[in-house]
């Protein structure tokens, strides 16, 4: 595999980039690439955003605490949601790019039937939760906000650990997020319809280290 790995501990945003410059495979060869790497190492995850493959960390403790928290919170707005984590979805125009969020909120059975790459149809929400270390990838503040715009994703959920602040993305037009809310950890951000809830981030102050 070209590059050098990292230690994959942390969030979504401490994934190592696999190949920096653009890649030349295509989604067919990329999602082959991806089922042949975990064969040989099942901690190996690889994202395809942008033309380019990248490696998603193992998440640490903070990070799974995290992410059971909003799970509990989205079941309590809505019993018939999951956040499903780490499901694989073909994102981007023309569905070319593949991204494994750290949480997709849909309605239960969505991805029922669907393989390792599922559609991002009925997608009410993804999370990312990145790294709260100084090298958290800043594919998740840059290239997957666009990426999942273009997907039609009605919310894109970011909880920040390095910067502390969590940014709420709706109101996609298909190339870009619309309206952005960012608020540091401790303040209470509103989910957009589809999801329509408060979310109070006083908590998460209790799990960046």
């Amino acid at each position: 595999m070209p590059g050098s790995r990292r230690d994959r501990t942390g969030g979504e945003g401490e994934a190592g980039v696999v190949e920096q410059r653009p890649s030349v495979l295509n989604q067919e060869q990329f999602e082959e690439l991806a089922r042949f790497g975990e064969g040989v190492d099942e901690s190996l995850r690889l994202e395809f955003v942008k033309g380019r493959i990248g490696e998603k960390a193992l998440p640490d403790g903070d990070h799974g605490r995290i992410v059971e928290w909003l799970t509990r919170l989205c079941i309590q707005a809505d019993a018939g949601w999951w956040l499903y984590p780490g499901q694989g979805l073909r994102v981007e125009k023309y569905r070319k790019g593949n991204a494994r969020p750290d949480g997709c909120l849909v309605p239960l059975d969505a991805f029922v039937g669907q393989g390792e790459w599922a559609s991002a149809d009925g997608v009410l929400m993804v999370v990312a939760v990145t790294s709260s270390d100084r090298d958290a990838d800043p594919r998740d503040r840059v290239e997957k906000p666009q990426a999942y715009a273009e997907t039609q994703i009605p919310v894109y959920l970011l909880i920040d650990r390095e910067h502390r602040e969590v940014k709420v993305h709706s109101q996609p037009d298909g190339e870009r997020y619309e309206m952005v809310v960012a608020v540091p950890f401790g303040k209470t951000v509103a989910l957009p319809d589809p999801v329509g809830m408060e979310l109070d981030t006083e908590p998460l102050k209790d799990w960046v280290h």
